[in-house]
């Protein structure tokens, strides 16, 4: 398959051929766990992706519980629907995400018990960050072998952090209600890993694995495990062991590639139209380094990614491919997008990109008065 091909795939599947008209979670599990650690950017790529979506939609699904929000795949918050999140949250397990040691002494059974205690605290009530670290401390009062001494001091350094950043929780507003703030607190997941009903790993990854494909694919070995966190042999093997239920396809590059039989893969010269995606969007980062060319040319790799904050910048796609960046700018009178365009752009491709954006800023910014769109090209 030619780049050309396996863009119009991965575009049909995220919804920037045609935007998605579901409900919100089934929209969230066919386009794969959304990247999440930019909380704006949660509204904007389900946007971009959803037919006549408000953020109010979002939130509504997020506090009804049917979207969770949390670190799961390469310790990073993504965003899964409810039923989905439990082979999530197994899988980052498995990749060892949940690992919380600093130093190198062995853990004891003390810690163990003190994870299981905190999950039983979390049940209760979400509780924020501080709020966890005292509960960690507070334990260690009452025990004060669950820790050797460089561990404690170790884990001081980060206020517990490891301890609330694991895929058992998931993250939720203080006061329960969701809005344009990232959520501050953790509860207790519905379907902890290690649970009785949690998936095993092996398990979880065959059908994360599914779910990369269903959203990226065809895609190659190291492509799936570039997304998940796993290692490439143990993914390769997953993809040997559904090989039966799986299409294969070569790229240009000679690899195979895997794919769902019922994945849509329209033809090379699908017409497709301007597209805005936002920060760290998943389908910028679904493939290995080296192997991004569908979707984000080698040529503008170093414009998109910033190299000094590990930043994926919002991006302009024209023809299917990352061709400029996006920002925003508001005051409480005017909101401002500056498009910079990698090219000069035609008239008909600029007024196409001028009119998403507008649309994508008065989504954004719907209280300030004044929106305006403005191109800085070169």
């Amino acid at each position: 398959m030619s780049d050309q091909a396996l863009n119009r795939a991965l575009l049909a599947r995220q919804g920037l051929i045609e935007r998605h008209r579901r409900p919100l979670a089934e929209v969230v599990e066919s386009v794969g766990a959304l990247q999440a650690q930019h909380w704006p950017a949660v509204a904007q790529g389900l946007w971009t992706r959803v037919d006549g979506l408000t953020t109010g939609d979002l939130y509504a699904a997020l506090g009804r519980g049917e979207l969770l929000l949390g670190t799961s795949l390469r310790r990073t918050l993504h965003l899964t629907s409810a039923r989905e999140h439990a082979a999530y949250a197994a899988a980052a397990d498995g990749a060892g995400v949940n690992e919380w040691r600093r130093a190198k002494a062995e853990p004891t059974a003390r810690a163990g018990e003190l994870r299981a205690e905190l999950l039983r605290h979390t049940s209760r009530q979400a509780r924020t960050g501080d709020q966890i670290a005292e509960f960690v401390e507070d334990w260690i009062k009452r025990h004060p072998d669950t820790f050797d001494a460089a561990e404690a001091d170790a884990q001081r350094q980060y206020r517990w952090r490891a301890f609330y950043t694991w895929s058992a929780l998931v993250r939720a507003p203080e006061d329960g209600e969701w809005s344009g703030r990232a959520p501050a607190a953790f509860r207790t997941a519905p379907c902890p890993p290690g649970s009785d009903r949690a998936p095993s790993p092996d398990d979880a990854l065959a059908d994360v694995v599914r779910r990369h494909l269903r959203a990226f694919g065809p895609a190659a070995a190291e492509d799936v495990a570039a997304w998940t966190g796993w290692r490439v042999p143990p993914v390769r093997a997953a993809l040997e062991r559904l090989s039966s239920e799986l299409e294969r396809f070569t790229d240009g590059a000679g690899r195979t590639l895997y794919d769902v039989p019922d994945g849509p893969r329209p033809e090379a010269g699908t017409e497709v139209p301007a597209r805005l995606l936002p920060a760290f969007d998943s389908t910028l980062l679904a493939y290995t380094p080296k192997h991004r060319g569908r979707i984000l040319p080698d040529d503008v790799k170093d414009r998109v990614y910033a190299r000094a904050n590990l930043q994926i910048k919002p991006t302009v796609l024209v023809d299917g491919v990352v061709a400029g960046l996006w920002k925003i700018n508001a005051t409480k009178r005017t909101a401002t997008m500056t498009v910079t365009a990698f090219r000069r752009l035609d008239k008909k491709t600029r007024g196409a990109v001028e009119a998403e954006a507008g649309e994508l800023l008065r989504f954004d910014q719907p209280d300030v008065p004044q929106h305006r769109v403005v191109f800085d090209e070169g």
